[in-house]
C-alpha cells in the first residue's frame, strides 16, 4: 500500500495545473471539475505542529478529477511520465472499471497524459485507453509510445493553462 510521501504523488506539478484550468473554466462558467483527494489514514501526526508525518492511503481511487462540461459529465485520470513510452501498469484495472462504468453511463472519461522529457500534453480517450489496455492483458506490449498518440489530440499549455477541453469536444464528434 501507498505512504503519503511514495512515488504515489507524482504528477503533482500536472495537477496543480489542470487545477489552475479547472478554476479558470469554472470563473468562465465553462466547466465545474474538481479534484477527487484520495482518502488518507495518518499514521503518525507531530504533536507540536499537527502535521501528519506518516499516512497511509485508505482504499483505492477512482479518478482524480470528476465533474461537468457544459452539461456533459466527464471524469479523468492525469499520468505522468519522464520518458516517450507510457506503462499501462500505471493505470489501474479498478481505474479502468470505474471509467468504463462512467461512460456507460453515458459520460466521458480519458486520460490526459504528461511526457515530461518531451513537454507535451495528451488527452487519450477511453476507447483508445481500452485498446492499450485491452492489448496488454493479451500478450500484447505492456506500453504504448507517445507516437502512438493522435497528434490531433494534443493539448496545447497556455502559460498556466492546460486547455483541455477542445480535445474533448473532439473526442465527442468522433463518437458514434
Amino acid at each position: 500500500m501507498a505512504t503519503w510521501n511514495s512515488r504515489g504523488l507524482r504528477g503533482s506539478g500536472l495537477e496543480e495545473l489542470i487545477n489552475i484550468t479547472n478554476e479558470k473554466y469554472r470563473e468562465k462558467k465553462l466547466a465545474l471539475i474538481q479534484k477527487i483527494p484520495t482518502p488518507i489514514k495518518p499514521i503518525q501526526i507531530d504533536k507540536a505542529t499537527r502535521h501528519i508525518t506518516l499516512a497511509y492511503f485508505d482504499q483505492r481511487s477512482t479518478v482524480d478529477y470528476i465533474g461537468a462540461v457544459q452539461g456533459i459529465p466527464v471524469c479523468f485520470d492525469a499520468k505522468e511520465c519522464q520518458s516517450k513510452t507510457f506503462p499501462i501498469q500505471n493505470v489501474h484495472e479498478h481505474q479502468v472499471l470505474f471509467m468504463q462504468d462512467f461512460e456507460d453511463q453515458g459520460g466521458v472519461a480519458f486520460l490526459i497524459l504528461y511526457f515530461s522529457a518531451e513537454n507535451r500534453y495528451f488527452y487519450l480517450p477511453f476507447a483508445q485507453l481500452v485498446d492499450f489496455w485491452n492489448a496488454s492483458k493479451t500478450g500484447h506490449r505492456k506500453s504504448f509510445h507517445m507516437e502512438d498518440l493522435d497528434e490531433a489530440y494534443e493539448v496545447q499549455c497556455q502559460g498556466y493553462y492546460l486547455n483541455y477541453l477542445q480535445a474533448i469536444q473532439k473526442d465527442l464528434e468522433q463518437r458514434p
